[in-house]
């Protein structure tokens, strides 16, 4: 095993609860009521798929870079108040910490959003971040977990990654990535090289290194 990647919404932090706040208030302000199911059908995605899809149930003449500034003002600010880091997720990661495992931060969320979130857990703990603004296409593609392996210069089938939607999944299994998926807000099914978990309180370093068949 060459590096680990942490997804971070639901994963590493405990944000999607201020996700569901953030987005409940901005289709407030367009006039349109809010669900967890409607979040449900974003978990994992980007903001410009977020906007449209908001957009697009609210009806509202708003401009999509109105809508996003609204987002991402409403999340750096909750955010920067500071946000639960998931069970077993900070265990997990200084382990991996004090064994020389490189580690990196791999997110569909904008910067400015993942450098607020990463306030409650330490930027300094990551040896690279690769958020929405390092790459051209998001999650599920695979992209930003290339691009991550690129900067540390590892091989992703020597990597796992750590998810906890279907989309993450699917752009974690494509760059080739052994995965431990933590479902959150939609279900996810074992796979040949995918553990699945409730929590990361029962993941070990050893049980990472053991997804590594190469």
């Amino acid at each position: 095993m060459e590096a680990v990647f942490f997804d971070m919404d639901g994963l590493l932090v405990d944000s999607e609860k201020v996700w569901l706040e953030i987005e409940t208030e901005v289709m407030a302000r367009l006039g349109a009521v809010w669900t967890i199911e409607h979040q449900a059908r974003l978990v994992g995605g980007s903001m410009e798929r977020a906007v449209a899809y908001m957009l697009a149930v609210s009806g509202a003449d708003v401009p999509p870079g109105t809508v996003r500034d609204w987002m991402v003002e409403g999340m750096v600010g909750r955010l920067s108040l500071g946000v639960p880091v998931m069970p077993g997720a900070g265990e997990l990661l200084a382990a991996l910490r004090a064994e020389g495992v490189p580690v990196a931060l791999v997110t569909s969320s904008l910067k400015d959003i993942a450098e607020a979130a990463l306030g409650a857990v330490g930027r300094h703990l990551f040896d690279a971040v690769v958020t929405a603004d390092d790459v051209r296409r998001t999650k599920p593609d695979p992209e930003p977990y290339l691009t991550a392996a690129a900067m540390l210069d590892v091989e992703p089938v020597r990597c796992v990654v750590l998810e906890d939607s279907p989309t993450g999944v699917a752009a974690a299994t494509a760059a080739g990535c052994a995965v431990v998926a933590v479902p959150s807000l939609l279900p996810i099914d074992p796979a040949p090289g995918r553990l699945v978990v409730d929590s990361l309180t029962a993941v070990s370093v050893t049980d990472l290194r053991g997804l590594v068949r190469v």
